[in-house]
């Protein structure tokens, strides 16, 4: 599994199994829900000199005694570990310093003391220090930064149905016809997006109810990046926002139910 941070700093590839978690604002965490086998935690950071990633590794050599250099796949590291008692349970996390140019990355796995780190280490050689100016368009499961913000636009939505229109809002086929009550309403500004923007992940959350194996996911496109609908694994995705927001911005009336039947209808001849 590919995850590319916000603002396409770095790629790793992950193991199937894993899912992302909520952690702090500047780390990313990792790690298998059905068996775990320790949490995996990355954060980058830039710098203007080119010559930050490697200063970062001689500071972390410097100041670490018990630090080493490493060589993770391509990557050079500065490696360290500590064990530490949880509860009577003992831990030991692996930390590593590494990066490119500008990019300092820091990786560390919390593991039970004894464990293989390999799985991490499998993960750290699969870092890409990227460049937005030379990568292509890439489709990615849907990070947490991309869940937070539909399932706010989305509570938005509903809440906003109920008020206006005094109707339940069950995340069915049926309720396409609430959010194009709202939408032909008027009652929004054509120049303000949000709104259009959260009924458009009200209808998103509509499809993957009613057609299986479609389910959010993330376009990475340079510095573009957004949440849209893909079909398992193909090709073919669905952007509600644009769907929404990218006729409503051009003074055209969107039709939902003709989305709806357009989209089934492509999905059909994908099966």
């Amino acid at each position: 599994m590919k995850f590319i941070s916000p603002g396409g700093w770095f790629s790793i590839e992950l193991p199937q199994t894993w899912n992302e978690f909520e952690d702090t604002a500047e780390s990313f965490l990792f790690y298998n829900p059905e068996k775990w086998d320790g949490n995996f935690r990355i954060s980058a950071f830039k710098d203007k000199s080119d010559k930050y990633a490697e200063e970062c590794i001689k500071f972390e050599l410097d100041n670490n005694t018990t630090a080493t250099i490493v060589n993770v796949g391509n990557l050079k590291c500065a490696y360290s570990c500590e064990s530490f008692n949880e509860e009577g349970v003992w831990y030991t996390t692996h930390i590593w310093i590494t990066g490119e140019k500008n990019t300092s990355i820091e990786c560390s796995f919390t593991v039970c003391k004894g464990g293989d780190k390999g799985v991490a280490e499998q993960i750290i050689k699969s870092i890409v220090v990227r460049d937005n100016s030379k990568v292509t368009k890439e489709i990615i499961q849907a990070r947490l930064l991309e869940i937070e913000e539909i399932n706010a636009g989305f509570d938005w939505a509903v809440s906003t149905i109920k008020k206006e229109l005094s109707r339940d809002f069950t995340s069915q086929e049926s309720d396409i016809t609430s959010i194009q009550k709202m939408l032909d309403s008027g009652k929004f500004n054509v120049k303000q997006k949000d709104p259009w923007v959260s009924f458009a992940m009200a209808f998103g959350t509509i499809i993957i109810n009613e057609m299986d194996g479609m389910d959010w996911a993330t376009v990475v496109d340079g510095k573009s990046e957004y949440p849209v609908l893909r079909f398992k694994n193909t090709d073919f995705i669905v952007d509600p926002v644009g769907i929404i927001w990218g006729k409503i911005k051009e003074g055209n009336r969107c039709n939902l139910n003709e989305e709806f039947d357009n989209i089934a209808e492509k999905i059909s001849e994908l099966l």
